[in-house]
């Protein structure tokens, strides 16, 4: 049997792959542009598992992902490849439309078309499990939870590009019964993120002594969810989920993005004693918020709880320090990615607000 993860190079992607690869004895097609932000050293001992195929396709191309499904035969698709950070999209929107909506739309319908060649059981087995975000829900006030009935209310580029997404894969099913599931999750964190988000920013700057950068006064609030304890929900999902249903997967840790900012300081100073940066706090440092910064998140996790007995096995304490760990025993990893092109830099000011 095999299953095919689109953008399985990718932060949560990798963490799908080798969980598939460690807990299943199934075949798992990696199929991944490679864009900036995939490696595939992320996938570890599973990039070389003779049960890992990786195919290096652009969700975009139709007639490649065709290839793909017919030389392939899936009785899956986990879709992860997206454009994921929210200040890249404000800087070029157009590449997040392209492939978060243009992208879901080819592989829906090459999905679609696929799924009409099998037999009758294969048919009855197939589903397409679309994996987003919760941004697409907009912002939230001091009190409250997203729930799966919650209203869609985007406030980004990379959000409302996900939002169009999520529509639609619940359209591709209400009109040609294209079995699906969708997952909206809260912010993750953990080993092999590619440094651009919040916490391995932090981690990458503090190691060199720079300025960690807090938008305005940190008080924005986002629930953290381990990306390992994701992957678990996820595979859960896939293969347990109710068709046509939506499940809300969060880590039960809201925290206000200073407070974040001060807990891998703590850890740093405890892991590093001999650091020349101690106490790492005092290089927090507060800059301009971002255009449309949502000022706060958080899941309700109750129905994958409910339904499919799922809750996070990590603590935002716990899973702090493994991620906080894992980047300083595994310095390479990182070093090859600044190394190159990239840069830790500040992006999504938007043109009016860099000049």
């Amino acid at each position: 049997m095999t299953i095919i993860v689109t953008g399985g190079a990718g932060f949560i992607g990798s963490a799908v792959v080798r969980r598939l690869i460690r807990e299943t004895g199934e075949t798992i097609v990696n199929l991944d542009k490679l864009t900036y932000a995939g490696n595939l050293e992320s996938l570890g001992a599973a990039r070389d598992n003779p049960r890992h195929v990786f195919e290096q396709v652009d969700i975009c191309d139709m007639a490649a992902v065709q290839a793909v499904l017919a030389r392939h035969k899936p009785r899956a698709i986990m879709h992860l490849a997206a454009e994921s950070h929210v200040d890249r999209s404000i800087d070029g929107p157009g590449e997040f439309i392209q492939t978060n909506v243009v992208g879901t739309f080819t592989l829906l319908q090459a999905a679609r078309a696929y799924r009409e060649t099998l037999a009758a059981e294969a048919r009855g087995q197939f589903r397409f499990h679309h994996v987003s975000t919760d941004e697409v829900y907009g912002t939230l006030g001091e009190t409250g939870l997203f729930t799966e009935e919650t209203a869609y209310s985007p406030n980004s580029p990379y959000s409302a590009s996900k939002a169009s997404s999520d529509h639609l894969v619940r359209a591709w099913g209400e009109t040609f019964g294209l079995p699906a599931v969708v997952t909206n999750c809260s912010n993750n964190y953990g080993p092999c993120q590619f440094p651009e988000k919040l916490i391995p920013v932090l981690i990458l700057k503090a190691l060199k002594g720079e300025k960690l950068p807090i938008y305005g006064k940190g008080e924005n609030v986002r629930d953290w969810l381990y990306v390992e304890d994701h992957a678990e929900a996820l595979c859960l999902v896939m293969e347990q989920g109710r068709i046509g249903e939506t499940y809300n997967i969060g880590g039960n840790a809201e925290r206000q993005n200073i407070q974040v900012a001060r807990a891998v300081c703590a850890i740093l100073d405890d892991l590093l004693p001999n650091s020349p940066h101690r106490p790492h706090e005092s290089l927090i440092s507060f800059v301009a918020d971002r255009p449309g910064h949502d000022a706060r998140y958080a899941i309700d996790a109750s129905k994958i709880a409910r339904e499919l007995g799922w809750k996070p096995r990590e603590s935002f304490e716990s899973g702090l320090r493994k991620t906080v760990s894992w980047y300083l025993e595994n310095r390479d990893w990182w070093q090859r990615i600044l190394s190159g092109d990239y840069r830790v830099e500040r992006i999504g000011l938007g043109k009016e607000a860099s000049r």
